[in-house]
């Protein structure tokens, strides 16, 4: 017998990060990249990153790891990165300066390329963003 295939339409309502230091995390996202806490719990966070986006959750890693059923190991490319889109090149270089400020790591420097302008930065927990402009 074969499964009847669904046509289920699939949001991203929140993306949740396991984090090792939820107060450091906090602080970088909420303080340093000015992200609008809406739940504000023991061991998560949630933050409203505004109209037309996903939900950001920090969760404590070993909490997230036993609320999933699998271990809390893990380490290098996690296999995922986030994408800000941003106006121009002055507000890419914007958000890696306030990054950087707050405690994250410039991994790849903003630099023009053949579509656009882009860099990297990784939060205090080694999650991957990239800033980019097509301008």
């Amino acid at each position: 017998m074969t499964a009847m295939a669904t046509n289920v339409s699939l949001q991203v309502s929140a993306i949740m990060l396991g984090v090792e230091d939820l107060d450091r995390a906090k602080k970088f996202y909420a303080d340093g990249l000015g992200c609008e806490i809406d739940q504000d719990h023991r061991g998560f966070v949630r933050y409203s990153l505004g109209d037309g986006s996903s939900k950001l959750a920090l969760y404590e890693r070993e909490a997230a790891a036993r609320d999933a059923g699998v271990s809390a190991e893990g380490s290098g490319f996690r296999g995922v990165s986030f994408h800000f889109i941003a106006d121009s090149r002055d507000a890419v270089d914007e958000v890696m300066r306030a990054a950087e400020a707050a405690g994250g790591t410039v991994v790849k420097a903003a630099a023009a390329v053949q579509w656009g302008y882009f860099g990297y930065f990784s939060d205090p927990d080694g999650y991957l963003w990239k800033v980019a402009t097509a301008a």
